[in-house]
C-alpha cells in the first residue's frame, strides 16, 4: 500500500516539476496578417513550433515599423522587417541583428499600364511616376533611370500616397515604383489588364532580402530562435508541397481573407520564399550596404557582423 502510494506521489512530482516549459516567443509581423506570412502560418497549421517545444504568439501591428522597435524595447522577442529598413536601424543606434529570412528575394518593381507605350525605364523619359515612400523610392527609380541613360530629373514625380493601383488606372500617373510583383501586379490583373512589371534588380539594384526576421543583438534566446526558424523552414517546405491544401486551411481560418485576389498572390508567393531562412548571404548584405551608403540613405558602411547573424 505504501509503495502505491509512493509511486503515484513521485508520478504526480515529476509531472508537475519534470515536464519543460515550452519555450514562449513573441513575434511581430510587419503588416496586417497576408499571404507573405504563409511559412509562419504554415507552421502553425502543421504543429512545427510545438513539436519544438515553442509557444509562438503572432501579433499583427497597425504600423509596419513599430516591431524592430518593440524588439529593441525587450517588448517582443522577433519581428519581420525589410533588409533595406535594417541600415536605417544602424543609424538609429537599435541594438537589432538579421537572424533569418523569409522572402530572400527583391518584390519591389515599377509598373506601368500595356496601353502606356512603357515597357523598360528608358520609356519613362517626360513620364509622370507615382511614389510613397520619399525616402528610398526616389533612389531606386533614379539608379534603374541611370542604368538606362537618364536621370531622375528626366521624368516627373508625383507622390500618390500609397494609391499606387489606382493612380495607375485612373491615368493620374503613367507608371508606379512601389508596388510589389506578387501583391500590386496581381490587384491589376484583378481590372482585366495584364501589368508591365520592370523588376528593380533587372536594372542596377544589388539584389536584396525583401522580408528577414529580426532580433535584439544579445540573442538571450537564441535557441529558441533557431528552433523558430527552423519551424518556418518545415512550413515552407509543406507549403511548397502542399500549395492548395494550405491555402484552404488558411482560407477557412482567416474567412475575412478568402478572396480570388489572395489566392492568386499566396500561390505567386510560394516560390518566393527563402529555401532556407537560417542562411545569410554575406555578400549581398554588405553589397547593398554599400548601395545605400553611396546614395546617402545611411551614414557610414556597417560591418556585417554589427547587423546580420547567422546561428549556429
Amino acid at each position: 500500500m505504501f509503495k502505491k502510494i509512493f509511486f503515484s506521489i513521485l508520478i504526480i512530482f515529476l509531472g508537475v516539476f519534470g515536464a519543460k516549459a515550452n519555450d514562449k516567443l513573441t513575434v511581430v509581423l510587419d503588416w496586417y496578417l497576408n499571404p507573405d506570412h504563409a511559412p509562419l502560418i504554415v507552421a502553425e497549421q502543421i504543429g512545427s513550433f510545438e513539436k519544438r517545444g515553442l509557444d509562438v504568439e503572432i501579433v499583427t501591428p497597425s504600423d509596419p515599423n513599430i516591431g524592430p522597435r518593440l524588439v529593441a524595447s525587450d517588448k517582443a522577442d522577433i519581428a519581420l522587417s525589410y533588409q533595406e529598413q535594417l541600415y536605417v536601424f544602424m543609424d538609429e543606434d537599435l541594438p537589432l541583428t538579421r537572424i533569418g529570412t523569409l522572402i530572400e528575394t527583391p518584390l519591389n518593381t515599377v509598373l506601368a499600364l500595356p496601353d502606356s507605350g512603357i515597357k523598360t525605364p528608358a520609356d519613362l523619359k517626360g513620364k509622370k511616376v507615382g511614389f510613397s515612400v520619399s525616402s528610398i523610392e526616389p533612389v531606386i527609380l533614379g539608379t534603374m533611370l541611370e542604368n538606362q541613360g537618364l536621370t531622375i530629373k528626366d521624368v516627373e514625380l508625383i507622390n500618390v500616397n500609397f494609391n499606387l493601383v489606382s493612380g495607375l488606372m485612373s491615368k493620374q500617373v503613367d507608371a508606379v515604383i512601389g508596388g510589389y510583383r506578387n501583391v500590386e501586379g496581381n490587384e491589376i490583373r484583378e481590372q482585366g489588364v495584364e501589368p508591365v512589371i520592370m523588376k528593380v534588380e533587372d536594372y542596377g539594384i544589388p539584389p536584396y532580402d525583401e522580408l528577414i526576421f529580426v532580433a535584439k543583438k544579445d540573442l538571450q534566446k537564441q535557441d529558441a530562435y533557431k528552433k523558430f526558424l527552423e519551424a518556418v523552414h518545415e512550413g515552407q517546405q509543406y507549403l511548397k508541397a502542399h500549395p492548395e491544401e494550405t491555402w484552404d486551411n488558411f482560407a477557412k481560418k482567416y474567412k475575412e481573407l478568402d478572396t480570388d485576389l489572395n489566392k492568386k498572390i499566396w500561390m505567386e508567393t510560394v516560390p518566393l520564399f527563402s529555401e532556407n531562412p537560417l542562411h545569410l548571404d554575406k555578400e549581398k548584405y554588405i553589397s547593398y550596404g554599400v548601395y545605400l551608403y553611396k546614395k546617402g540613405i545611411v551614414k557610414k558602411e556597417y560591418p556585417l557582423d554589427s547587423f546580420a547573424t547567422e546561428l549556429k
